[in-house]
């Protein structure tokens, strides 16, 4: 509305036309950047151990720039406005992991992992372009959000019926082919969780008695709260997985803490978590023998039996000092079989050093904050919450699993994140970076979408507020002015 006597200056357009840059050319310098830096480190660990550039080089380097000219054709028609780091990210955090599998591959000719990786990751390049051209909305896996939910439950459980491997439960193996359900069901939860707690953020906030210095949510609340808690608690107990329990019991809380703004609930989160990691820790042989492992890292050398894999992974960091030994030229094959999968961030700390260690970190450290800035411009709910849960999906999986190798907390068995040989995970994770890609073009692109957007049966409205389009007009008062006003 604009009254008499208010000056509009005619070289200004309308703020609903006003474009955002693109980016895309910056994504794709930072893509080429990329597949540089790994084709040069996979030219460094051939040069390192036979004195001569590995004659595949050009061929890696064509298709990992394949696949990244692929995955930026599709972000560059279907989510023109998405953050232009988070696909680059992706690539050179693969191509890394390529390098380092093929690095120890030499050491083990008769079992090479790296040829499967790279069909993996090509697989996982292909979700990522399904899942960006096909998913036009994040709004709309709302509506099937009970659907992740139980679809979660079952991949959970399926690895019960199945053999143990490495002593955990956690692998499902089907004429030689091994899959790693609860890689999924982490995505399927993340959006289930970030659903019912968009619906219910206001009844955990708010209802419900007080109890010393928290206000209760009432029991009808509260029960998915204690379901999720004894779940994490079955997992554990019967897969005899401390990572996955962790994992996603974390992320509730995460989101729980995210939704309401209450502190309270993270103390009860933790609470939860050490009660019963400690429960299961004393009654399950298998968690009691990774702690008991992780407090005396050094046990079984005092007793002649020789170093244990933390002990080994320990002694590649020390070995690594600031800057590595160099590509090629470390020993952290003697960890064993885990040396591909667990403990792959100990070759990279001892041939990339506390430097090289540090710009991984950083490189997974950018990702997770591209999650929380996308969530942060969102305007629904639900995607803020998701692309929360996403971003905390990769930080508390980092964190695990950097923490479990350099002797911070108890091995998990879990993979690094694009890093370790896994098929399973390297899917999955292309698969979060495709919904962060589309969370951050709704962000970037104004089309994040109001409470007032979803149905009432999934998220109850929230009341009209100025900086909501849907809200009634400013009071017609001289001193109402906008903030585009302002600006002009």
């Amino acid at each position: 509305m604009i009254k008499a006597g208010t000056t509009v200056a005619a070289a200004d357009p309308p703020e609903s036309a006003v474009r955002l840059p693109r980016r895309r050319g910056v994504e794709l310098a930072l893509l080429a950047l990329a597949v540089l830096l790994c084709v040069y480190g996979y030219c460094a660990v051939g040069l390192a151990r036979t004195g001569a550039v590995p004659p595949g080089a050009a061929g890696y380097g064509a298709g990992l720039g394949g696949l990244a000219l692929l995955a930026h054709l599709a972000v560059r028609l279907r989510a023109p406005y998405a953050d232009p780091l988070t696909l680059p990210i992706g690539v050179l955090l693969n191509g890394i992991g390529l390098v380092l599998i093929y690095r120890l591959d030499l050491e083990t000719p008769a079992d090479p992992a790296a040829p499967a990786q790279l069909v993996w990751s090509t697989l996982g390049v292909g979700v990522f372009i399904v899942v960006v051209l096909l998913l036009g909305d994040h709004r709309a896996l709302r509506r099937y959000a009970r659907v992740c939910g139980g679809a979660a439950l079952v991949l959970l459980t399926l690895p019960v019926f199945f053999p143990a491997v490495n002593g955990a439960r956690i692998w499902i193996r089907v004429a030689g082919l091994s899959i790693q359900p609860g890689e999924f069901a982490k995505v399927l939860l993340a959006v289930f969780f970030a659903a019912y707690l968009a619906a219910n953020r206001e009844a955990l906030a708010h209802a419900g008695r007080r109890l010393w210095w928290m206000q209760m949510p009432t029991g009808r609340v509260l029960g998915p709260v204690a379901a999720v808690w004894l779940l994490s608690i079955g997992v554990l107990a019967l897969e005899r997985d401390l990572g996955t329990s962790l994992l996603f019991f974390g992320l509730f809380v995460v989101l729980l803490y995210v939704a309401t703004g209450r502190v309270g609930w993270i103390a009860v989160g933790l609470l939860l978590a050490v009660l019963g990691a400690m429960a299961v820790g004393r009654l399950e042989p298998h968690v009691h023998g990774r702690i008991t492992d992780w407090l005396h890292p050094l046990a079984s050398i005092e007793a002649g039996r020789g170093p244990n894999q933390l002990a080994q992974s320990l002694f590649a960091f020390a070995a690594g000092g600031v800057l590595g030994t160099g590509l090629g030229l470390g020993h952290s094959i003697l960890i064993g079989f885990a040396a591909k999968s667990d403990f792959v961030l100990a070759t990279a700390g001892e041939e990339l050093g506390l430097a090289g260690l540090a710009a991984l970190f950083l490189l997974y450290a950018l990702l997770v904050e591209r999650g929380f800035r996308a969530g942060l411009a969102l305007r629904d709910p639900f995607g803020r919450l998701l692309s929360v849960g996403l971003a905390s999906l990769l930080a508390l999986q980092v964190f695990v699993i950097a923490g479990g190798v350099t002797g911070l907390i108890p091995l998990t068995g879990m993979a690094m994140p694009f890093l370790a040989q896994g098929g399973s995970s390297v899917v999955t994770n292309w698969a979060i970076v495709a919904l962060l890609i589309r969370l951050g073009d709704s962000a970037r692109g104004n089309r994040g979408g109001t409470p007032e957007d979803t149905p009432t049966d999934t998220m109850p409205d929230a009341p009209n507020t100025p900086n909501t389009p849907d809200a009634p007009d400013a009071p017609d008062t001289p001193d109402a002015v906008t903030d585009e006003e302002a600006r002009r």
